[in-house]
């Protein structure tokens, strides 16, 4: 199989690299290809002539979106618009990862694929319409929505913890949005088990298992470097306002991805303690 990663250079992009070293992998950065230019978009998949695009690509700025929200429509929707119609036209399947935001945040059991969607963000509103897009040009394709991720590169919620735990002697996190953390290296690896697969085509959610609050994050990062969980104290959303509203409830139902037979991920407490122990050095790295 031939691959090919938009967003190559973002977090989860190298993590996709990484996954798919031992393949034939071209990965494209921002610089390299404005997914915004329908032409550029239609010549550099021409040029690669891959079997599965897996797009990594897009506008992340959540509180920024609410006041430049056509920046990201064009990062959200427009640019993963023009790739899924440049691989329906070439005979391409493509993978195009979303996000937890394009639910309200007001449920109380995990969110199943077929769940209503009704963002309260800009940011998510820009997902939602990525997505409908996406399989609106190209039927076959994979939406994939994750959530809560972290990785070894660029900025996150565990590399913003550790680094708060080294300069404050104490911590207030909100315990009132609950979701599951997802570390990127293990997101790459499922959605190389999709691009693989013989899956049908639609909406799935990818996650590591389980749930817990930022709160709890924030603990389990102490503990993972060897801190006192204690220091992290609950507070709650109104206490932390934002630009963009944060949806209470995120955690995504993966029973779509297992029924399909695909690898389920695993817990995000053992992720983490993986994380640390693969590339703690990264997520300890001043940010």
């Amino acid at each position: 199989m031939k691959w090919m990663v938009t967003g190559a250079a973002g977090q989860l992009g190298v993590d996709l690299l990484a996954v798919l070293a031992g393949e034939d992998v071209v990965g494209l950065a921002r610089g390299d290809l404005d997914l915004v230019d329908a032409d550029a978009v239609s010549a550099a998949v021409d040029g690669v002539r891959p079997d599965v695009v897996i797009n990594a690509a897009a506008y992340t700025a959540v509180d920024a979106a609410e006041t430049d929200e056509e920046a990201a429509y064009a990062g959200n929707a427009l640019g993963p618009a023009n790739l899924a119609r440049a691989c329906a036209d070439q005979g391409v399947r493509l993978i195009h990862v979303s996000t937890d935001y394009v639910f309200s945040g007001e449920a109380t059991a995990p969110y199943e694929v077929d769940a209503p969607t009704a963002p309260r963000s800009a940011y998510g509103r820009t997902k939602l319409a990525g997505e409908q897009l996406v399989l609106e040009a190209a039927p076959d394709a994979y939406v994939v929505r994750t959530a809560w991720v972290y990785g070894a590169g660029g900025a996150n919620f565990v590399k913003t913890m550790v680094k708060l735990e080294r300069a404050k002697p104490t911590l207030d996190v909100v315990d009132d949005q609950r979701g599951s953390p997802t570390w990127s290296a293990d997101l790459a690896r499922g959605l190389a088990d999709l691009g693989r697969s013989g899956a049908a085509p639609g909406v799935y959610h990818l996650t590591n298992g389980g749930e817990t609050t930022w709160c709890g994050l924030a603990r389990a990062v102490f503990e993972e470097v060897g801190a006192d969980p204690g220091r992290v104290r609950q507070t709650t959303t109104e206490a932390f306002p934002r630009p963009a509203p944060r949806p209470a409830y995120s955690v995504l139902s993966g029973r779509a991805w297992a029924e399909a037979g695909l690898p389920v991920l695993r817990p995000w407490r053992e992720a983490l303690r993986q994380a640390f122990i693969e590339c703690g050095p990264a997520l300890r790295a001043a940010t």
